[in-house]
């Protein structure tokens, strides 16, 4: 076995895009993520080398401009990237959640106008969910959308925008009691709305304001943010899919993806990890060998492998099921819960086979030490995956007494 995670049944397509984003990862991503990451700097040139490669428009149907590729593609994709520098596949997993939501629940004029400029890089996507006092509870929602004639006037505060400041089209989730009479569940009286903005901070149009970068333990340079709406003015074509009430469920329909991101991202963080964990085992000598040759080494060098290979596998199915039209919050769910455990673990591994020297910022696995935490709570912590998990067993395996 030459490498790690490899993925059987790819075609030919797909062969050759991977290998060309591996390449790409190898020759301009990790050579200057370390220093990026350092600085906190956004990665202009990798990220315009990935619009030049034609990856923004990679899942976005060939009739809109894009490659019109499946989830599984993606994910390959993803985990490449994540091996070079996990906060660039975060700069693309947004923008394809976004994607993904329009292809799947937009109006034919929001598909017409939005797709072919998203699949050209030209109109960058960022999602928004969470709020300040919000955690995992998503009915619990506080901004809101008000009818005013034929615009909507949203208020609230947002948090945790990946790409807040450099999109420039955002989804946002709100409160909409039009049509929904009182007592309506709260997940059914949720709307999704399109917002254009300029990219930037500050006043980025009237009524909405991106304060600023919030800084980060890692997953820098990717600008995670807030978002303030206060009497944003919002078109009533820009609800999504044109029909208040559905943006629960549009949204979710989008995190499945993004769960399936996140397991892809823990795979490529692992993989590095490995990678680097093995290569400096066989370069540090202790004893007068090897610290490969020591047999505790070893252990450690294959129990890595083995959450790296079994990571990969429950990933690739959770993508395949979602291609294949079926139902996968199960499948992701599991996938984004082990892949991002077992990221945190093998990286921690391969941050003690490293030693002290591990604790220096000379060295690579410094980084993603502080990069895999992220992957422990992004689309959902652990427990909220155990949860669905749970209960979607229960569905599957209901006791007829």
């Amino acid at each position: 076995m030459a490498r790690l995670a490899q993925t059987a049944g790819l075609t030919d397509v797909q062969q050759e895009i991977l290998s060309t984003v591996r390449d790409f990862v190898d020759k301009e991503i990790i050579p200057v993520a370390t220093e990026l990451e350092h600085r906190d700097e956004y990665p202009q040139a990798i990220v315009d080398g990935l619009k030049e490669l034609g990856l923004f428009g990679l899942m976005i149907p060939e009739e809109y401009g894009g490659l019109g590729e499946s989830l599984l593609t993606y994910a390959l994709c993803v985990e490449e990237i994540a091996r070079g520098w996990m906060s660039v596949s975060g700069i693309i997993n947004t923008h394809f959640i976004v994607a993904y939501m329009l292809k799947q629940h937009g109006t034919q004029e929001q598909k017409d106008y939005f797709l072919p400029k998203m699949a050209a890089g030209d109109i960058r996507g960022a999602f928004s969910m969470s709020e300040p006092g919000l955690g995992s509870d998503v009915s619990a929602i506080t901004s809101k959308a008000v009818r005013d004639g034929d615009e909507y006037v949203l208020n609230g505060q947002k948090m945790w925008l990946t790409n807040g400041g450099t999109s420039s089209l955002v989804a946002v989730l709100v409160r909409s009691d039009e049509g929904h009479p009182e007592g309506t569940a709260p997940h059914k009286s949720m709307t999704t709305f399109l917002v254009e903005k300029e990219p930037g901070f500050g006043e980025v149009r009237p009524g909405l304001t991106i304060p600023g970068k919030i800084e980060k333990m890692g997953y820098k340079g990717v600008d995670t943010t807030e978002l303030i709406m206060d009497g944003l003015r919002v078109p009533a074509d820009r609800v999504l899919g044109g029909v208040t009430g559905r943006g629960f469920y549009q949204m979710m329909d989008g995190v499945e993806v993004g769960r399936v991101n996140v397991a892809a991202r823990g795979c490529g963080v692992a993989q590095r990890a490995f990678e680097l964990g093995v290569q400096y085992a066989q370069q540090r000598h202790t004893f007068g060998k090897p610290i490969a040759q020591h047999q505790a080494i070893q252990f450690k060098l294959a129990e890595m492998a083995t959450k790296v290979e079994a990571a990969h596998a429950m990933m690739v199915n959770a993508a395949r099921k979602k291609d294949s039209g079926q139902r996968n919050d199960l499948e992701a769910g599991m996938a984004k819960y082990l892949a991002s455990e077992y990221c945190k673990e093998v990286v921690e591994d391969a941050f003690r086979i490293h030693g002290g020297y591990g604790f220096s910022k000379e060295y690579e696995i410094e980084r993603l030490y502080r990069e895999a935490p992220m992957l422990l709570i992004g689309e959902g912590t652990a427990e909220i995956q155990k949860m669905i998990i749970g209960r979607r067993l229960l569905e599957e395996y209901r006791f007829q007494g």
